[in-house]
């Protein structure tokens, strides 16, 4: 997505005075006269997006996407060098690109929306985007839509908001941080769509259609339907550059938290090699990344990206977030969740957030996983419909990390020798400095990794020496305990 942005700033700086009728890969159709087919009607933003971004017009299908795309490549590489630097040493290089990325976008919104309830025919965008349509509650596809886009904006189960507050101190106020995270989040949202739908109702208004009819879904709405509106205002190169400069900016703000929530658990998992050595594991990171990107910026990239779309983030995003929730609710323990918490804050949650992790969250997960497969229908790119193959490819897609979490969990139920000693916190479990260590986790005091009564038999009784293979091996209990 960022790759296409990049490609759509460069077409706008190298033409400050175009308009689309203007272009040469716009294409030109016979005079049909009594036709009354308005499918067949494409607009020049569309043949631009298709034809000049995608050169859509050169693949035939998923089975046949053509060739890499020279200006998609370079600015693919473009996309990855910039992470690669921002990531090279950390967060502390990152945190300082991310304060730009993270902020300009909301300057940029504030300048849309100016210019946008400046336009005219703008109240109809708002119209339809604010007056509440309550008959919809009635419709489960209204919640699995909402429940999705509120998991894909605010990112459980990605990593990257538990790898970046892993970075904060001890005592950091998590619970304050959580809730402004979601506020903050919701807000944007709600304040980009007025930004987006004052600008679509002025397209509303100079095509005399609806706004349903202007508002297109998925990259349409923001590669198609809101660069035809920027066509038609005044100085429309200046405006597009900022959009598409500010879509930029949020593509590699994710890019930076998901990237560096792979290379942190690489480095936690082998800090003996890789933490040391943190720029050359970005550096391989990255490339394999870039590498495994180039099926997008072919001629049909934008199938293979549909493709994954649908399928890659869907069931199973929404199974990893039902197993961390009811792993710390129930594996872990409510109760000892809310000690940890205390210990870090001073206070323990309400029984609002109890009943949320425990009952509430889990059963609104699998509601939603039940209500998506309900409505469930084949992907589709537009008018193009994917082969039974390619549907089952991204069944795979769906089905791969399911294979790593229970794979993982089988591996470790044998490790510990049960199920139940695979899900005990072990010995070592708590904060990692010894100042930090109060309650349970405090010096001297047992943190029930193994029975309670078993290991004062054995303070009792001496260490007990086992016999295997005929070696004495009581080292390993010693290090145990």
């Amino acid at each position: 997505i960022g790759t296409m942005n990049t490609s759509c700033v460069d077409a706008k700086l190298h033409s400050l005075g175009w308009k689309f009728e203007d272009l040469t890969y716009n294409y030109t159709s016979n005079n049909l006269s009594d036709c009354s087919y308005k499918n067949m009607i494409k607009t020049p933003s569309d043949e631009y997006f298709s034809n000049f971004v995608l050169g859509l017009d050169k693949a035939d299908g998923i089975g046949g996407i053509g060739d890499l795309s020279p200006k998609l490549v370079a600015v693919l590489l473009l996309a990855w060098l910039i992470v690669f630097f921002a990531l090279k040493k950390g967060v502390k290089s990152s945190g300082k690109v991310i304060y730009f990325t993270a902020t300009f976008p909301y300057l940029v919104l504030i300048i849309l929306l100016v210019r946008g309830v400046t336009l005219d025919g703008y109240e109809k965008g708002l119209k339809f985007y604010l007056v509440p349509k309550f008959d919809k509650l009635a419709d489960p596809r209204v919640w699995t839509d909402a429940a999705s886009q509120i998991f894909y904006s605010l990112g459980p189960a990605f990593g990257s908001l538990i790898t970046m507050s892993s970075y904060n101190p001890f005592n950091n106020n998590c619970y304050r941080d959580s809730i402004l995270v979601a506020v903050i989040n919701c807000g944007t949202s709600v304040f980009a769509g007025l930004a987006i739908f004052s600008v679509l109702g002025f397209m509303s208004e100079v095509t005399n259609r609806p706004v349903q009819e202007v508002a297109a879904d998925g990259p349409g709405l923001v590669f198609v339907a809101y660069p035809e509106a920027i066509a038609r205002m005044p100085y429309p190169p200046i405006w597009a550059f900022l959009f598409f400069f500010m879509l930029i900016l949020l593509g590699l703000s994710s890019m930076f938290a998901m990237v560096e929530a792979i290379i942190s658990a690489l480095a936690d998992e082998y800090p003996g090699v890789l933490r040391r050595h943190k720029s050359i594991l970005t550096f391989v990171v990255c490339l394999l990344l870039f590498f495994a990107g180039l099926a997008l910026v072919t001629n049909g990239g934008i199938y293979v990206l549909t493709l994954m779309d649908a399928y890659s983030g869907s069931y199973s995003l929404l199974f990893v977030c039902f197993c961390e929730v009811t792993g710390i609710a129930w594996f872990y323990g409510w109760r000892r969740f809310s000690e940890d918490i205390e210990i870090m804050l001073g206070f323990k949650p309400n029984i609002y957030w109890i009943a949320t992790w425990t009952v509430i969250a889990p059963i609104f997960i699998v509601g939603v996983l039940i209500a998506s497969a309900i409505r469930f229908s084949p992907s589709h790119y537009e008018d193009y419909q994917f082969e039974q193959w390619a549907q089952n490819c991204g069944w795979g897609l769906v089905a791969l990390p399911l294979v790593f979490l229970f794979g993982t969990a089988i591996i470790q139920i044998i490790r510990y020798g049960g199920f139940k000693n695979a899900t005990t916190p072990q010995d070592n479990w708590g904060p990692a400095l010894d100042e930090n260590k109060k309650g349970r986790y405090a010096i001297g005091q047992d943190n029930k990794g193994f029975e309670a009564d078993e290991k004062e038999a054995n303070l009792e009784n001496g260490i007990e020496m086992k016999k295997k293979n005929g070696v004495t091996n009581g080292d390993s209990i010693t290090v145990q305990f």
